[in-house]
């Protein structure tokens, strides 16, 4: 056996083996390569720089902005208000307030950019509200941590960011593109978890909320109109030119805390402190996940591991849907074992490769890359929306995950939408981007 190939056996074996000990991820990902360095007789110090140098990106600094950004806009009460509107947007549909959750998921997830703070916020207030119109409690918590997974994928998304950065070193990405292409899958999964919810209310004679009322719907639209102008500075910001993505999150931080302070007084000049904390605990997570995957990918290519991956599926067959049909498995088993940033930054030299290989758009790869690790944050063991979900109604892991079951259904099959036909929403980056 040669050295590479036994350095491939302990970086990944050892890797594995840690998590299943319940290591944690980033300490596992660090002994691993440390380990291998001395195997393969390379400078330790070589891991220190490539910490240091994946750490070293302009791009990075929207990644605290947009997380800033999401908790400001969370503690400023722009929650209640999205509900409202979407109340009397769509709680004349059978099943309304099911509907309600899901489209207020949409507004909220393209301000926070994540699946866990849309569960944690949305959750507490929607689920014992459509408990007691008569919905299911674990119908109620499935559709919250189903539709949550749209705030991945509408931008701004600090997970597109990071997936831009980890394909940097294999291909260039937009990160305007990228967000441009993030909508219409996000309103896809949307308009599934829609229809399949409407079935069940139908089935189960879950009631309507309300009747259209357009006054009320343009009041609550103006109510809410100022969080939603946060979402606008970003993406306009950056589709026109206008802004670079961190220049574009950094105002709509300034915005974000001119409404929450001033606008909608959901927060005090006291309360800031508390608010950077968590910002600064949630941003020392994913920045040293960040530095140690700079020397993971390193480890990969220098031990030629992207190419030997795709070597060995290449060998087992060169249809483009089968290996396609593969990427996805293995994507959606890595996204129940490990944490989702963690993962984009170690798959995505991996995988990226084989995809441009296929002929196929490193933009359309971070789309589906997304939602299947999305689905990998709502399935057991180690989904961080499935346990908010879980604590939030107070119902088991167990019994959730097997309510889930249609739900994934669901999911998968919008995957296989964009997975197998990307022109279903690559035309409108395309468009606007000319490409």
């Amino acid at each position: 056996m040669t050295t590479a190939a036994i350095a491939t056996i302990i970086l990944v074996g050892l890797f594995l083996g840690l998590v299943l000990l319940r290591v944690p991820v980033v300490y596992s990902i660090g002994i691993a390569c440390l380990v291998d360095f001395f195997y393969l007789g390379i400078n330790p110090m070589q891991m220190a720089l490539k910490f240091i140098s994946n750490l070293n990106s302009y791009t990075l600094l929207a990644v605290p902005f947009f997380i800033l950004m999401g908790e400001l806009m969370s503690r400023g009460g722009i929650s209640d208000r999205l509900i409202v509107l979407s109340r009397e947007l769509v709680g004349w549909i059978r099943g309304g307030l099911a509907m309600v959750n899901i489209v207020a998921s949409v507004f909220f997830g393209g301000i926070s950019g994540s699946s866990s703070a849309d569960c944690a916020s949305i959750g507490p207030i929607l689920i014992p509200m459509m408990e007691q119109e008569g919905y299911d409690r674990d119908f109620s918590t499935c559709v919250t941590m189903a539709s949550s997974v749209q705030g991945i994928l509408i931008p701004p998304s600090q997970n597109m960011v990071i997936y831009t950065l980890a394909a940097a070193g294999v291909a260039s990405v937009s990160i305007g593109q990228l967000f441009m292409a993030g909508y219409l899958p996000g309103l896809l999964l949307a308009a599934a978890l829609m229809i399949y919810s409407y079935y069940v209310s139908k089935k189960k004679n879950y009631p309507v909320s309300n009747s259209f009322n357009l006054r009320r719907a343009v009041k609550a639209l103006g109510s809410a109109i100022w969080g939603l102008l946060a979402i606008l500075i970003v993406v306009v910001g950056v589709v026109a030119g206008v802004f670079t993505t961190t220049e574009s999150a950094a105002c709509a931080v300034v915005w974000s805390l001119v409404v929450g302070l001033f606008i909608y007084r959901g927060f005090k000049v006291k309360d800031i402190p508390e608010i950077f904390h968590n910002v600064v605990m949630m941003l020392g997570r994913i920045l040293i996940l960040l530095g140690v995957s700079g020397a993971f990918s390193y480890l990969l290519t220098y031990l030629r591991i992207p190419d030997q991956v795709a070597t060995a599926i290449f060998s087992l067959t060169t249809n483009k849907y089968l290996i396609l049909i593969c990427i996805n498995i293995l994507l959606l088993i890595l996204g129940c074992l490990v944490e989702m940033a963690c993962l984009i930054l170690m798959i995505t030299p991996v995988i990226l490769p084989i995809w441009l290989s296929l002929g196929l758009s490193p933009i359309h790869l971070g789309v589906v890359m997304i939602l299947n690790l999305g689905i990998g944050l709502i399935t057991p063991p180690v989904g961080s929306t499935l346990f908010i979900g879980s604590a939030v109604s107070g119902i088991s892991i167990e019994k959730l995950s097997k309510s889930m079951v249609p739900f994934y259904l669901v999911m998968i099959i919008t995957l296989l939408i964009l997975t197998f036909f990307p022109q279903t929403f690559m035309w409108l980056p395309n468009l606007i981007y000319g490409v």
